[in-house]
């Protein structure tokens, strides 16, 4: 059992403490802008304590992890005034689950490192789902020792958690993970779409090519709601934007091309539009078949 504090108690935040908690047996100490989530997590898992600032969930702590909103969230809770680095103990683990930038990703394993602590990036991947269900993928940037001490304890909410290199790699890889399924979402939406104007049997047709060499999980897992025009099932619409902005601030830093990623962002801005900011990925298809 470790001492672990938890900075970030959102969607994906709140169930990872809750793994860290149970399955793992930790000692957590929580911390969420809003104070009333905090206290709702510590009586809904029956453990733990709150803490009023980030500085002071971090003291006393072996791993301290954080997941917030962007790049702007996760300065302020490390390096604000009551940041968690002005009270993360010398020796001790910190490991960033957010959604950022490489540049803020080194820029924090430098700080903490003249602090005589450690950082981990460690961006997650399988959406809020995968946080409740503790199956989440995790791609890590930073020292392979301190690697090796924290993998035991993030593997708590994960299925597999992976050293991908230095310092902002496990950001960068999560960048890699966003482009991806930008395009795939967009071309099972174009399937889908195309499949309903043909007068297809829509489930035999997919069942039949999530088989083959079309399937993915996009396909297996959102089909069905996105032929019925549910999308209430996951990460955000916005949230997607968010991450793409940021894969095109890194694209003119290394040069890449990232044509079809720009042209879905234009097509997540009209879902935007049509008032479907919170609805998740897979709401592409709605565009296709508004009026």
């Amino acid at each position: 059992m470790a001492k672990v504090a938890f900075i970030g108690l959102g969607v994906m935040g709140y169930p990872m403490a809750g793994h860290l908690a149970k399955k793992g047996g930790h000692d957590l100490t929580v911390y969420n802008r809003n104070g009333a989530k905090a206290d709702a997590w510590v009586k809904e898992y029956g453990t733990g304590r709150t803490a009023p600032t980030p500085a002071e969930a971090a003291k006393g702590q072996d791993f301290i992890f954080c997941c917030v909103g962007n790049d702007n969230d996760l300065k302020d809770v490390t390096l604000g005034a009551q940041g968690a680095f002005n009270a993360a103990p010398k020796g001790s683990t910190f490991i960033d689950n957010t959604t950022a930038s490489a540049n803020i990703a080194r820029e924090l394993y430098a700080a903490a490192k003249e602090r005589g602590f450690s950082f981990l990036d460690a961006p997650v991947s399988g959406g809020q789902a995968g946080a409740q269900n503790g199956v989440l993928t995790v791609m890590v940037g930073g020292d392979k020792d301190v690697f090796d001490k924290a993998q035991p304890v993030i593997a708590n909410f994960a299925r597999m958690v992976t050293l991908i290199g230095g310092a902002g790699a496990g950001q960068l890889t999560k960048m890699v993970n966003q482009i991806c399924i930008a395009g795939l979402v967009q071309a099972l939406s174009e399937g889908i779409d195309f499949a309903q104007k043909s007068g297809l049997n829509i489930p035999a047709v997919m069942e039949t090519i999530s088989k083959g060499a079309a399937g993915s999980w996009q396909m297996e897992n959102r089909w069905k709601t996105m032929a019925d025009g549910k999308f209430d099932f996951g990460f955000a619409v916005d949230w997607m934007r968010k991450d793409l902005s940021i894969c095109f601030e890194e694209s003119k830093r290394n040069g890449a091309k990232l044509d079809v990623a720009r042209m879905v962002d234009s097509y997540y801005a009209e879902v935007q539009k049509m008032g479907g900011g919170r609805w998740d990925t897979s709401s592409l298809i709605a565009r296709l078949s508004k009026k």
